[in-house]
């Protein structure tokens, strides 16, 4: 009875709504949203994951499947913690949608192409293994999310523990700490806020401790750390209040070091695993692979040759697809077991202003000329293939011509060096190869230009930024002299603009004083007050020193100033003093991690290029030995020679072999691959998900790997092909 009352009673004031405000009025309220937090995100999320979005809802329209409770509770805590807008509905439909298409078009073409039921049950067993891999991408880029959140966990807790010293406002100081935080914990952070605005949750207390219950299994020292900061909220005495800030932030970064070191103690293994399975056991297996691919080549009695090229697909395949594959996942899932780290950003994604320093940069002048990386690096990788390919592009268009040097003949090296199987007559058009050395060192010009190519994009991509970022780090280090200086001037009670006039003098020459002479010039000479000379936006001294610390530290200058020199003085005391604590952490960590990081440098500097340029050597020394045996008994048995025996079968029985040519195409690039994928774990391990250090890293360590691979292959294969020609000559000879 009472609820007809209540319908009654509703129906008759959305009646009288309706009457004095229109239908519109009585409408539902749309689903609030906020066009700063929407705008925020699309700007600063990545854009593969919207990607990713757009095909699982598209999958989702097409094959609806179900999922069953707990796994779509699992997906949604994946989903919800790197704020994907897709549903596990729709991540499951595109694990199985995806996969059927390939296999299904994938094992058609590769049949029609190939004819071959190789490539079939190859598709069909990726196919397979991708609907499982595809389940679990809502898994694998919440753990990215997570680490790349984790690195800024202990500037998160500097930042707010440095702006609640000289206010105690929650609310602020978490405004305060996405601002000054870069991508995604300054999403996860503004995202806290917005609930609260949105009223999702009634005060910031509850939506925080609801976005901490999302890392209850993952980082408990970042939530003890904030619950301190929220109990310095309840204490009446103004020194109980300090001692919790100054607290939380030596939790975090205590429990940071003793994370590390567990960490750093259990990498031993799985390193070492990592280096058996992506280094030695594919380079041991690449000493044998020539002798078993010129087994697989041979024809023998009733027997048809396989072709070279066909097996260096089958190798490719190996050890350009599933070889890499495997090594990354393993890497990736270390990486996904290192604790919160204290980690750097790509400065010129914080600043705009920084973003032409990615490219290239020729200086005429006054005039800069800005290079785009990917130009350099495609113009490279395209003239260095068509040189490492114009063995194949000579011998289409001109297929008798070749070019031979060496010995009393002239014919002991050829240049490109096609020849037809043993006991099989072919024309020049059909014959195989190339098995010439002139071939195999061109072919390594290819490899060259793909590495290249490759590293001078990274390199151009990130020097001119690191090199600005490591001048800024000094600029940091620093810094902590100058406002602890600035802070005992303060604490004088001198003006703020005088102490930046002393501090200016007393550090003359350094990169401190010259941020304080900027900001003294500014006001002495255009008048501005103490907040223009700092943060204006055309000649303001944040403008050549881009530093998010250095800025926290000057608007907490700015704002504590206002409240008088004293407690500006304990502000910039304790910032002096909090800068000095995480980067003393910082280097102690680095530290630990020195001997793992040291074993896999030498791996990516040295071992891996030498050891492969190494076997491409024995490669090129087997091939000849094996073409020129089989070439000179083919001459025997045509003249009439006897006694051959057994011998001309042996050597028909392991054919010709597979030419260099195709094998150090699979092999370089090999080496391109693990270079890649080591240093991407290297960089990791050491600095978490830093990409800027990460592609200086590849730019350094691609370029230098391929040219020590290049030039030790030059010299082995000239020096084995030497030796192999002197021993066939006198075995024959004798």
């Amino acid at each position: 009875m009472e609820k007809d009352e209540y319908l009654q009673l509703l129906e008759k004031y959305k009646s009288k709504i309706k009457e004095e405000f229109g239908a519109a009025a009585t409408k539902a309220p749309s689903k609030i949203s906020s066009q700063e937090y929407t705008e925020f995100k699309r700007d600063l999320y990545p854009a593969h994951y919207t990607l990713y979005e757009k095909a699982c809802n598209f999958a989702e329209r097409i094959l609806k499947l179900g999922v069953d409770g707990k796994k779509a509770e699992q997906l949604q805590k994946s989903i919800n913690t790197c704020h994907l807008n897709v549903t596990p509905a729709g991540v499951t439909s595109l694990a199985y949608l995806l996969p059927l298409v390939m296999i299904v078009f994938g094992s058609l073409i590769a049949f029609a192409l190939f004819q071959m039921l190789f490539f079939v049950i190859f598709f069909m067993i990726a196919g397979l293994l991708l609907i499982f891999a595809l389940q679990k991408v809502p898994d694998f880029m919440a753990n990215t999310w997570r680490m790349k959140a984790s690195n800024q966990m202990v500037q998160s807790i500097f930042y707010l523990v440095t702006y609640m010293r000289h206010t105690s406002n929650l609310e602020r100081a978490v405004e305060f700490a996405s601002d000054h935080l870069s991508p995604p914990l300054s999403i996860d952070l503004k995202k806290v806020l917005w609930d609260v605005e949105t009223s999702k949750y009634s005060n910031i207390k509850d939506s925080l401790n609801a976005y901490l219950d999302g890392w209850k299994e993952w980082n408990r020292e970042f939530i003890e750390a904030f619950h301190l900061i929220e109990s310095s909220l309840y204490e009446p005495a103004e020194s109980q209040r300090l001692a919790l800030l100054d607290k939380s932030l030596d939790v975090i970064l205590s429990e940071t070091y003793e994370k590390m070191l567990h960490y750093a103690h259990g990498l031993q293994s799985p390193i070492t695993m990592l280096h058996m399975l992506g280094v030695i056991l594919p380079i041991l297996g690449l000493v044998i692979l020539p002798l078993v691919v010129s087994f697989l080549t041979g024809g023998g009695e009733g027997k048809a040759p396989t072709s070279p090229l066909v097996m260096a697909g089958y190798i490719a395949l190996l050890y350009n697809i599933i070889l890499p594959v495997t090594v990354f996942f393993m890497g990736k899932a270390i990486l996904s077991q290192r604790p919160t780290g204290y980690g750097d950003s790509d400065i010129s994604e914080d600043n705009p202003e920084l973003k032409r320093y990615r490219n290239g940069i020729i200086h005429i002048g006054k005039a800069e000329i800005l290079i785009n990386p990917l130009a350099v690096a495609l113009m490279l990788g395209f003239v260095f293939l068509i040189i490492g390919l114009s063995p194949v592009i000579i011998h289409q268009l001109n297929p008798t011509w070749d070019f031979s040097w060496g010995g009393d003949e002239g014919k002991n090296f050829d240049a490109i060096g096609y020849i037809c199987p043993p006991d099989i007559a072919c024309k020049a058009v059909d014959a195989i190869g190339p098995f010439g050395m002139g071939a195999a060192l061109i072919s390594l010009l290819a490899v060259l230009g793909f590495g290249l190519a490759l590293g001078s994009y990274y390199s151009l991509r990130s020097s001119n930024v690191i090199n600005i970022r490591e001048n800024t780090k000094k600029l940091e280090e620093e810094f902590a002299t100058a406002l602890f200086q600035f802070g005992n001037r303060l604490g004088d009670g001198i003006p703020a603009e005088m102490a930046v006039i002393k501090v200016a003098e007393n550090m003359e020459g350094t990169t401190s004083g010259n941020f304080f002479r900027v900001a003294q010039r500014n006001m002495l000479k255009l008048g501005m007050s103490l907040q223009q000379s700092i943060f204006d936006s055309k000649v303001g001294a944040l403008i050549y020193f881009p530093s998010k610390i250095i800025e926290s530290s000057m608007k907490i200058l700015v704002d504590s100033v206002k409240k008088g020199p004293r407690i500006a003085a304990e502000a910039l005391l304790s910032v002096s003093r909090y800068i000095k604590e995480i980067h003393r952490v910082n280097e102690r960590l680095k530290d630990l991690m020195a001997e793992i990081i040291s074993s896999m440098t030498s791996q990516i500097k040295f071992l891996t290029p030498a050891i492969a340029g190494i076997v491409i050597g024995i490669t090129s020394m087997i091939t000849t030995i094996l073409t020129k045996l089989a070439a000179q008994m083919s001459a025997m048995t045509e003249g009439g020679a006897g006694g051959l025996g057994g011998m001309g079968d042996l050597v028909n029985m392991f054919g010709t072999g597979m030419p260099t040519y195709y094998f150090q195409f699979v092999v370089g690039i090999y080496v391109i691959q693990i270079t890649f994928i080591l240093t991407v774990i290297a960089s990791g391990i050491e600095n978490g998900e830093d990409k800027l250090m990460e592609r200086y890293l590849l730019g350094k360590n691609i370029i230098r790997s391929t040219v020590l691979y290049v030039i030790i292959s030059t010299v082995v294969i000239v020096l084995f092909n030497i030796f192999a020609i002197g021993i066939i000559e006198g075995g024959l000879g004798a």
